[in-house]
């Protein structure tokens, strides 16, 4: 078994206490959307490592379940642009993107930005929209920018793309494929609230919480430091070993016809960076990894075909992984 030396991640004194900071705004984040999406602190944790790991998130539930409003809490509470684009068949990759329009006073053509030029954008029903307008949306994901007439257009910072899908319902719709897949940080589900929680949002009615009244709690500024921040947690070797023995392990195993590929390992690299900053913590620890594995990876991961008929899940794979691989354990 492999040991790390917490004394190795000692940092100044100012490291610490920016961690800190960035667990006080993190936490006041988490709060302030907890108001308006009830009982999902999980989900609202995890949406928000997202936006601070610079990655995209997409989430696969039912209908009514708080996928648009978490989105629109999020840009609400740290005073960011936002958009709304619902996908649907006859969406074209301009309507995504904007469109160059001849202006006849200058004559010249001049660039109109689409809807995904915004701090945090709603792709609503992704998986309804053709390959090609999804494609174009994957592109700017990737890329953080829109190429029109070989001019390059830089989107804002922070860039969070919150993209959903509908599990039922889903003739005539275009599901989004693996490699396509691969470009969200994580893939989660909201779930129906608890009792208890459901209760507190039928109290609270037309009355409640709504997202126009939740108050600001951070800049875009304030987070575009955090995000800078998260990149300099300090990570020991073991636990970089550790992350790439456990995406190693999903190229390995039976059940898989698809493991994780080194995108999945940098993604969960830049997700536990985040989670260790939100706990307070200056360095990574090996639970930060063991934390994020399944909503980073699950979606990364093909099953075989026996696989599928046991109703085997990604989940469940990579928990029968992460059981049995031994972790880093501090001395």
């Amino acid at each position: 078994m492999s040991h790390y030396n917490v004394e190795e991640t000692a940092q100044p004194y100012q490291q610490q206490q920016l961690a800190g900071q960035f667990a006080q705004r993190f936490q006041l984040l988490a709060g302030n959307i907890e108001h308006v999406i009830r009982g999902k602190r999980e989900a609202i944790e995890l949406a928000l490592i997202c936006l601070f790991a610079e990655g995209h998130l997409l989430i696969e539930d039912v209908p009514g379940t708080g996928k648009t409003t978490l989105a629109r809490s999020i840009a609400a509470s740290v005073d960011a642009e936002w958009r709304r684009i619902q996908f649907t068949p006859d969406l074209l990759p301009s309507d995504i993107t904007g469109v160059s329009i001849f202006n006849q006073a200058y004559q010249k053509f001049e660039f109109h930005k689409g809807p995904v030029f915004a701090n945090i954008v709603l792709a609503d029903e992704i998986n309804r929209a053709s390959p090609k307008t999804q494609s174009a949306l994957l592109e700017v994901m990737e890329e953080r920018r829109v190429t029109v007439d070989s001019e390059p257009h830089q989107v804002p910072r922070p860039f969070l793309v919150v993209a959903t899908q509908n599990p039922v319902d889903m003739d005539g719709t275009y599901p989004l494929p693996e490699a396509q897949l691969d470009r969200f940080l994580m893939q989660i589900s909201v779930g129906y609230p608890d009792h208890a929680s459901e209760v507190e949002v039928l109290k609270g009615g037309p009355s409640g919480p709504q997202v126009e009244r939740l108050p600001v709690v951070a800049r875009a500024a304030d987070v575009a430091g955090m995000i800078d921040f998260a990149t300099r947690i300090h990570v020991a070797d073991p636990v970089y070993d550790y992350i790439v023995a456990l995406c190693g392990a999903t190229r390995n195993h039976p059940a898989l016809r698809l493991g994780a590929s080194p995108r999945g390992s940098l993604a969960l690299l830049r997700a536990a960076r985040v989670k260790a900053a939100a706990a307070g913590r200056h360095f990574v620890v090996p639970e930060d990894v063991k934390a994020l594995a399944v909503p980073v990876l699950a979606h990364r991961l093909i099953r075989t075909p026996d696989a599928e008929l046991r109703e085997l899940t990604a989940g469940q794979v990579l928990g029968e992984i992460l059981t049995g691989m031994p972790v880093p354990q501090a001395v």
